[in-house]
Parts: structure tokens; sequence; C-alpha cells
């Protein structure tokens, strides 16, 4: 009986720490040649970002202000460093999150970061360093002018 817990302990702690260190890359574009790209890009930092992954899922992310005209951008990338690049395609903007409000001729823009990203991170001692927002960046490709105009 007892060598059957030691096996089923091993076992959920193996599924555990597998979850969390698995890496994953389900990005909707190549941000690594983007980013290494001579293109022009628009960089902004988060002006807010919220870490609290004991809440499940959907709870660390960072809340961008951003130009309107840069709705158009077909994708962006956001970096969190310690947490790496993702790239995807824009959705979900809006005038107000968590008690921010857009600036006149901006929209707020709120992008996630996995949750078990974010725990190996704060198990490595990195928290201040996600929690800053100074490391959360996102990178637009810099529209070129005839698309600024319509």
């Amino acid at each position: 009986m007892r060598r059957r817990l030691y096996y089923i302990l091993i076992l959920l702690f193996s599924v555990i720490i597998t979850t969390v260190w698995w890496p994953v890359n389900d990005s909707d574009c190549n941000s690594e040649a983007f980013l290494a790209s001579k293109t022009t890009k628009f960089r902004v930092h988060a002006t807010k970002v919220i870490i609290q992954p004991w809440l499940g899922r959907h709870h660390v992310y960072g809340i961008f202000m951003i130009p309107d005209e840069y709705k158009q951008a077909k994708f962006f990338v956001l970096t969190v460093q310690g947490a790496g690049s993702y790239c995807s395609k824009q959705f979900g903007y809006q005038k107000n999150f968590n008690d921010i409000f857009a600036e006149p001729g901006t929209y707020l823009l709120r992008k996630f970061i996995r949750t078990r990203t974010a725990l190996r991170l704060i198990f490595q001692g990195l928290y201040f360093q996600i929690n800053d927002n100074k490391n959360w960046t996102l990178t637009l490709p810099e529209l070129k002018t005839s698309q600024n105009k319509g």
C-alpha cells in the first residue's frame, strides 16, 4: 500500500513539473523573424501589468495603450523579458480595463501570458521582473502612410 502511494506521488509530481516547464509555442506567426527584420516597427510598453496566477487562467497580463491607427495592423508581438515573445492577431481592444481609460485617439489592448509560464518565472525568483511594466513590450509593424488614411 505504501509503495503504491509513493508511485502515485511521483507520478503526480512528474505531471506537475511537466505541465509547468513544458515549452509551448502556439504563435500565429514567426515572432523571431519579425523582430530581427529591418522593417520599421512601433513599440509600446505596458501601461499596467497584472500578475495574479494564483487566481487561475487569464490573471497574468499587460494592458497597452495604442494609437487608433494601429487597429489596422494584422498582427503584433508581445515580448515579456524572461518569458519570451508571442505573436498573435489583434482582437479585443477596448476603451477601459481595470480602471485604466484610453486617452483620446488611442485604444487599450490586454495581452496575456500563460499562467504556467508566470508560475515558472515566479518559482525562479523573477516575480519583480515580470511585474515591471517596462519589461512588457508590444511590437507592431509600422503602418505605411497609405494604410493610415481611411
